[in-house]
């Protein structure tokens, strides 16, 4: 399979490269986002690409807007990605691009979590709670919250950690009813969509959703939804508390760096070919467990 590490497209003014997505504009309006084979652990991009990775995440956008459209407006104009960009550039965009309503984005991530895990397995450790909502004595690693937990962070700059914030924190940056709203619809789009995943045999332990606001101010979903990039996906099969549950996303790549005697900070380390190929297998196969087809040429 080609991959597609940067795209070159000249017909459309370039608004960025990001960590994986490579924006233009399309006229004052929307933009053309393409997502990109990049992979970014630790928040460096690797200097490899995983082949076909932007199709699978792409897709599984598509396949999650169309699902939880109910819910909240999204960014999505029905425009053809190949419509907008010159004959010879139609293969860049092709499966991995949308076109979508140039938003105002809310400069706040919302991050739900439905399990204990990562960052918020050590927060619990350490203190008791999650980003400052205190939680029962006794949970163990992995094991299902007794509700969904709503813990924004604040968007960093390229290259950059999210920061943690506190919800107070979150009413004082946006103010308070924006702040109720995101929380109110992203709790509503994490328990649908895990509903949904675990009739699939998978369990959604986390996500992040980002936001953006149209000229008349009304809240859409944007950027990426419940890929495997932006969720942590787990084999409802072999899930146990008490233990990291193996996941369908980058933690190949994970577990790889954290072997090495490297600062986490760029330039990154080469990738061997087997992380790369077992990382693509996961995301080929999150892919077609969660929706039921493979990834689309």
């Amino acid at each position: 399979m080609n991959s597609l590490y940067q795209t070159s497209i000249h017909s459309l003014p370039l608004l960025g490269h990001g960590k994986v997505r490579d924006n233009y504009a399309v006229g004052d309006d929307k933009i053309l986002i393409v997502t990109t084979d990049r992979l970014s652990a630790f928040d460096v991009v690797m200097n490899e690409p995983i082949p076909g990775k932007g199709k699978v995440l792409n897709q599984m956008s598509d396949f999650w807007f169309e699902k939880l459209g109910h819910i909240v407006p999204n960014h999505l104009t029905g425009v053809a990605p190949e419509s907008v960009v010159a004959p010879e550039e139609v293969e860049q965009v092709q499966g991995r691009a949308v076109v979508a309503k140039r938003l105002k984005p809310i400069m706040v991530e919302a991050v739900v979590r439905g399990y204990i895990i990562g960052s918020g397995w050590k927060d619990y450790q350490d203190t008791g709670s999650i980003c400052g909502i205190a939680l029962p004595a006794g949970l163990q690693q992995a094991q299902k919250l007794p509700e969904p937990l709503f813990t924004p962070a604040a968007k960093a700059e390229l290259g950059e950690h999210d920061e943690n914030i506190s919800f107070a924190e979150m009413e004082q940056r946006i103010g308070a009813e924006l702040a109720a709203k995101m929380r109110e619809v992203s709790i509503a789009l994490y328990t649908a969509a895990a509903e949904y995943a675990a009739t699939r045999g998978i369990i959604i332990a986390d996500t992040k959703f980002e936001f953006g606001l149209d000229d008349n101010g009304v809240m859409h979903l944007m950027d990426e939804v419940l890929t495997a990039d932006s969720s942590r996906f787990w084999p409802a099969d072999s899930y146990q508390p008490g233990m990291s549950p193996p996941s369908f996303d980058k933690q190949f790549v994970r577990d790889y760096l954290e072997t090495l005697t490297w600062g986490k900070t760029a330039p990154a380390p080469a990738l061997p070919a087997e992380v790369i190929e077992k990382t693509q297998a996961k995301y080929f196969e999150a892919i077609e467990r969660l929706t039921g087809e493979k990834l689309k040429a």
